[in-house]
């Protein structure tokens, strides 16, 4: 069993891993998109600002690890969580091949949660809806305050986001032209292109750390989910000398240092490999990106993502960058989006949770006819 359980966090480490190439464009299209960096300058830059915002916190890990399945109806065991990643890996590499920006956090909980419904056998009361606590959001729990509020809540924020701070910006662009003078050459549109192609620099950096901050996480609960599932069934009383860092420091509440470390590490590494199938539908396909527009999606999808991180929501980094940049376009021009590529990407949004939830559903369901549960 201890061999098991290594092997299933060896599994989370690799969809770690494609999470960070995966959503790699996420962190780096706009900068691409709008040549203020080469696309290796941008990897390196979004890899470096991931393995940073990794280690700011672990609310979302702990959402994944006690918040999402009621391990009081369904034992959460290795063959549950290796099939929840398998069935996370198959979609993310299935969207990846078809350059897809769809979201690896939704295809993680997708896989979550069919893998437990399929080993509750079909009891509902396996997944945790809504679990209200006396502390506000922070407390809250369930796939209710979550997923679906923030799933739906998320996208909306980020093109309304990237809509108001384009507009600011655009404002304060008008208001320098009507001034004239030394100020006015600032509203000339090489002076705008040159300040934002600087101004950019800080908004990617920032980006990548939203996106450590809030995608790591997810790696971070779901190996602790591993850990806590086989403490309870007795795999950790007797572990040898080298597998001593297994054993948990704590409960339920506490994410183990080496855990955030190795999480940390791998997402950074995954994101150095890069994506460039998906970075050329977010940076390329939609709309055409100049450097005020990078800036403004960036900026708004960041800040979702620091503060659904701040709350322990599990937000999709790809619904925040992408519907930040449909803002951004929509403001500039609400003809320039095109409504073709934007329709393949709703569709890959609304399909991931129950495809990767399918998927996991139907391996564990193999696996208990092998006998291998």
């Amino acid at each position: 069993m201890l061999t098991l359980v290594l092997v299933v966090i060896l599994a989370a480490l690799i969809f770690e891993f494609i999470n960070g190439f995966h959503d790699t464009a996420n962190s780096i299209a706009t900068v691409v998109a709008t040549k203020v960096l080469s696309p290796g300058k941008a990897v390196m830059l979004a890899a470096g600002m991931n393995l940073i915002g990794a280690f700011w916190g672990t609310a979302v890990a702990k959402t994944i690890a006690s918040g999402l399945i009621d391990t009081e109806v369904v034992m959460v065991t290795s063959q549950v969580i290796l099939c929840a990643l398998a069935g996370g890996i198959t979609w993310n590499l299935i969207t990846w091949y078809w350059g897809l920006p769809s979201s690896s956090s939704h295809a993680l909980i997708g896989g979550l949660c069919g893998a437990a419904l399929s080993a509750a056998h079909n009891d509902w009361a396996a997944l945790i809806w809504s679990k209200i606590g006396d502390g506000g959001w922070t407390s809250n729990k369930g796939l209710l305050w979550k997923v679906v509020v923030p799933m739906i809540s998320s996208p909306i924020a980020g093109f309304t986001l990237g809509v108001l701070i384009l507009g600011l910006l655009y404002a304060l662009i008008w208001g320098l032209g009507r001034i004239g003078g030394k100020l006015g050459r600032l509203a000339r549109p090489r002076w705008v292109n040159a300040i934002f192609g600087k101004a950019q620099l800080a908004s990617a950096a920032y980006m990548g750390f939203a996106h450590g901050s809030n995608d790591a996480q997810k790696t971070m609960g779901i190996i602790a989910l591993t850990i806590f599932g086989a403490q309870a069934a007795g795999t950790l009383d007797n572990l040898p000398a080298w597998a001593a860092f297994l054993h948990p420091d704590g409960g339920e509440q506490d994410i183990d240092k080496w855990i955030v470390f190795t999480c940390a590490i791998v997402m950074a590494a995954g994101t150095a490999a890069g994506g460039w199938k998906i970075i050329k539908t977010l940076g390329h396909k939609m709309v055409k990106l100049q450097p005020i527009d990078g800036f403004a999606a960036e900026t708004a999808s960041a800040t979702i993502l620091v503060t659904a991180a701040h709350f322990g929501m599990p937000v999709s980094t790809t619904h925040s960058i992408s519907t930040a940049i449909m803002g951004v376009g929509f403001g500039k021009n609400p003809r320039a989006l095109k409504i073709t590529v934007i329709e393949r990407i709703i569709w890959a949004w609304i399909l991931t949770i129950p495809a990767a939830g399918g998927i996991a559903y139907l391996l564990f369901r193999l696996m208990e006819a092998f006998g291998w549960t």
